[in-house]
């Protein structure tokens, strides 16, 4: 049975109509009344065919006012990258001690980060922190010698994009509480990235569709027409 408030929301909003970013996310702003802080999320569904390697959209983008939502990093280093990180916010921070951890299914985190010297180490819990999207990888710069910027880069709100098989990349780009131009502008700083990620041989549409809701509210669609 759907609550009067859902139903007072969606009455709010047309679902034949596209809206502009600004428009839509004071929209979406004003239905989210929950007793909680909602976060408001975007997805864009994308004409790619995630099975080609140059049409698998991924990557990182650290938004211009975080996320709101507070990160748990751990990060594989030793000797002195292990202080590194630590004086930099780090939350776990270990190597043989860390494996065991997560082989006893104790992932108290959501972010892992390693340095180099330490992916064999890390390959002892591959087939485990794979599947849930937390192997720290070269190419989202989650393994380096930097760990003290990557820790600052995930605690400062950098989040992770990836087209799923569908075509659709999913991200939280802050918080109700948030003001309309904070969310405006990392909303507006999210959808570059994925536009400019275009593969050079999509034919057509590259973006089909960018819808923008909270966790609690309506769903609202996006103007994409000078997207494409």
């Amino acid at each position: 049975m759907v609550g009067k408030r859902i139903k007072q929301a969606y009455t709010n909003v047309d679902d034949n109509k596209v809206y502009g970013f600004a428009e839509a996310v004071k929209i979406i702003k004003e239905n989210a009344t929950a007793k909680f802080d909602e976060t408001i999320e975007v997805a864009i569904n994308l004409n790619v065919d995630t099975r080609k390697a140059d049409q698998n959209i991924r990557g990182m983008i650290s938004l211009p006012h975080g996320t709101g939502k507070s990160v748990r990093v751990a990060v594989f280093a030793r000797d002195a990258k292990a202080q590194e990180a630590l004086a930099a916010g780090a939350d776990i921070v270990g190597s043989d001690d860390l494996v065991e951890q997560i082989l006893k299914n104790q992932i108290n985190f959501d972010r892992c980060i390693a340095t180099p010297d330490m992916m064999g180490v890390v390959g002892k819990v591959a087939r485990v922190l794979g599947p849930k999207g937390l192997m720290p990888n070269p190419k989202l710069g989650t393994v380096t010698p930097n760990v003290a910027q990557a820790v600052k880069d995930a605690k400062g709100g950098q989040i992770e994009y990836r087209a799923e098989k569908q075509g659709i990349v999913h991200a939280g780009i802050g918080k109700a509480s948030f003001s309309e131009i904070q969310l405006t502008e990392n909303l507006k700083a999210f959808t570059d990235v994925i536009f400019k990620a275009r593969p050079s041989g999509i034919k057509g549409a590259y973006v089909k569709r960018i819808s923008l809701t909270s966790t609690m509210g309506p769903s609202v669609k996006l103007d994409v027409s000078t997207q494409n």
